[in-house]
């Protein structure tokens, strides 16, 4: 399978908008502790309901941050994406 086409070059160093996607529900009183992500629970027909993550992170350390957290809360993680890149302002 050829994956190029998708390949896209990512920076890791720096701020970007992130979306990630678990199992589960995830309650709103989350979002503090998750860097102020926006959190919006979904649930798919016939199926388990799912939560997306949605915000601007300072850096990989910060998202690992958040990774982790999920994972101690026995959530699986189904995607992680960054969507957008901040762009600094002069």
């Amino acid at each position: 399978m050829n994956l190029s086409n998708e390949n896209k070059e990512i920076e890791f160093g720096g701020p970007a908008t992130y979306r990630i996607v678990v199992k589960g529900d995830l309650g709103q009183e989350w979002s503090d502790r998750l860097a102020g992500l926006a959190i919006t629970p979904t649930q798919h027909e016939g199926g388990s309901p799912h939560t997306s993550l949605v915000g601007p992170l300072r850096d990989q350390a910060e998202l690992n941050g958040i990774l982790e957290t999920l994972y101690s809360l026995h959530l699986p993680i189904l995607r992680v994406e960054q969507i957008e890149n901040e762009t600094p302002t002069t």
